[in-house]
């Protein structure tokens, strides 16, 4: 590991974590905001389920770990909510185990350290129509809704109430755009920019809002080597530098 050592923030989900990097993604754009102040890790697994983050849950966050996270962004849900194959392959996890699945995987991270904190994205929405003409032919049918999808985010909410867990309820924050249908996905289910953006807002919201010690929000943690130095860029006197650290200007959007 390469120092000096910073906050880890872990993204772990399905394909919406392991493309946020992707289509000007909320990964990226949280390592952007975060450079300097956080490593942002990804541990996001294309086609996933809740079933198969247990299997793997103790191997991605080992209790004995030197240092643990200090922030996890948790994602499970979109591929659980698909209807049933009628060969019982397939992602889909009833409603009742995605839940109790959901409730271990969050039991697990709240046991990692005092000082681990988390949040959840809840099932976003996703284009139906665009999900039937984009499906390929390799597949079998896929029954995505937002019906099912629906369903799946009121009860991860539930949970993460009971158990006291942050949670971003994706499925309404997406759909506050009367366009969402159109600019939020890259084909009906996976998040475009637009869709990235508002998922970043959103966290940025509840990062700020949280009552946690210390304040994870980008703004309330020290910027690494931010001293000033007469290595710096010359100012227009001459006489002084201008310290570039906490610049953001260069910023697609100037974050909150």
């Amino acid at each position: 590991m390469v120092a000096p050592a910073r906050p880890q923030f872990v993204l772990f989900g399905s394909s919406i974590v392991q493309l946020s990097f992707s289509h000007g993604g909320w990964g990226s754009h949280l390592s952007d905001i975060y450079s300097r102040k956080a490593d942002i890790l990804l541990r996001g697994y294309y086609g996933w389920n809740s079933r198969r983050a247990l299997q793997i849950l103790y191997q991605v966050f080992p209790k004995d770990a030197a240092t643990q996270p200090s922030l996890v962004i948790v994602y499970f849900g979109g591929n659980d909510s698909m209807g049933p194959h009628f060969s019982g392959l397939g992602p889909h996890v009833p409603l009742h185990e995605y839940i109790e699945n959901m409730r271990k995987i969050l039991i697990h991270i709240q046991g990692l350290s005092e000082k681990t904190r988390i949040i959840v994205l809840s099932c976003p929405p996703v284009n139906e129509e665009k999900v039937r003409a984009n499906t390929s032919g390799i597949f079998s049918e896929l029954v995505r809704t937002n019906e099912l999808c629906q369903s799946y985010s009121e009860a991860c909410i539930k949970l993460c109430k009971e158990l006291d867990v942050k949670v971003v309820d994706l499925f309404n924050a997406l759909q506050k755009r009367d366009d969402w249908m159109n600019v939020c996905f890259t084909d009906g289910i996976h998040l475009a920019a637009e869709g990235s953006k508002i998922v970043v807002k959103e966290i940025l919201r509840v990062l700020k809002e949280a009552d946690w010690e210390p304040c994870l929000h980008w703004k309330s943690l020290p910027t690494e080597f931010a001293e000033d130095s007469p290595y710096d860029l010359v100012a227009a006197d001459g006489k002084t530098t201008l310290n570039p650290s906490e610049w953001t200007f260069y910023r697609e959007i100037q974050w909150d």
